[in-house]
């Protein structure tokens, strides 16, 4: 079929191909590049505030709870402020109320828990047996759904470091008497030392950002392809200026020339191969012109 294309047609179809394909090339290279780089975003938010969310359990847990932990044992009431899961927890609530956070979540998911509002559901659950099952996995991520959309998540183990963690964990006997009085002796017992309890999970929207990432890729394939457009436009018109329409008088001209009309010369205007190929051809038409007459005198 494309021996029967014009010059101009195999021109036309070979910019649109080459159109076509960097425009294809350019959209999954730029795709790959704001993918990642979106991942890298949400990735840094998550990192950051569970490094918050450690900060405030170690001065909970450094400077509160050595200042009120003699008191569970006189108030009727458990100090919730001594724990430090608590604390973070307080902290990160009070942090979502501001309206850019209030899609992100903090839970500190436990399978046994003392306050059943850190109960792991079943997503969390298999993430806090797969720490427990592989003592090497430190870190896992991944994206889950929520009701307010898709979140990406870091989950770090939490195991029990110290003896003293065990006061309020080991049995209900050796537990504080206002804890059992808030909480109850059924829930938050039974924990060893350097056992892997609980996952630390937060949780942040990657919906917007991957939104976000979609619209700019969107903003930048328009500009490539108008881009893209705008060269192809300008290479076919330069194309056929500079090539198609002069090989089109050649191919006139040498018509007439075939027919013995040796008073048409082929056009030379410019000195590149176009040129100097009519140049030849004029050449051509000069010894062939003096061949016909040499040709006639002979004959005669």
């Amino acid at each position: 079929m494309l021996k029967n294309l014009k010059l101009t047609a195999k021109f036309s179809l070979m910019l649109v191909v080459v159109f076509i394909g960097g425009i294809i090339i350019s959209g999954a290279a730029l795709s790959k590049v704001l993918e990642q780089r979106a991942e890298r975003e949400v990735t840094s938010q998550a990192a950051i505030l569970i490094k918050a969310m450690n900060a405030v359990r170690a001065y909970t847990n450094d400077r509160i709870n050595p200042l009120l932990a003699p008191k569970l044992e006189t108030e009727p009431v458990f100090i919730p402020e001594t724990v430090p899961a608590y604390s973070a927890t307080e902290v990160f609530e009070n942090l979502r109320k501001n309206e850019e956070y209030r899609n992100f979540f903090y839970k500190e998911a436990t399978l046994n828990p003392t306050n059943l509002r850190d109960k792991a559901d079943a997503f969390e659950a298999k993430i806090v047996e797969r720490f427990r099952n592989e003592s090497n996995t430190k870190e896992i991520s991944g994206f889950r759904n929520l009701p307010g959309g898709e979140v990406f998540y870091i989950a770090r183990p939490l195991a029990i470091p110290k003896e003293s963690c065990l006061r309020c964990h080991s049995t209900p006997e050796a537990a504080p008497k206002s804890q059992i009085a808030t909480y109850g002796s059924e829930w938050g017992f039974g924990w060893k030392l350097h056992e892997i309890v609980a996952a630390q999970i937060i949780s942040v929207p990657s919906s917007e950002i991957f939104e976000s990432s979609r619209r700019s890729l969107s903003l930048v394939m328009g500009i490539l392809f108008g881009i893209f457009a705008i060269v192809v436009l300008w290479l076919n018109f330069f194309l056929k200026r500079s090539v198609i329409q002069p090989i089109k008088r050649m191919s006139r001209t040498a018509e007439r020339v075939s027919t013995g009309e040796m008073s048409a010369d082929f056009e030379q205007n410019s000195n590149d191969e176009i040129g100097i190929l009519a140049a030849s051809f004029n050449r051509m038409k000069s010894s062939l012109e003096i061949a016909m007459k040499l040709l006639s005198q002979q004959t005669r």
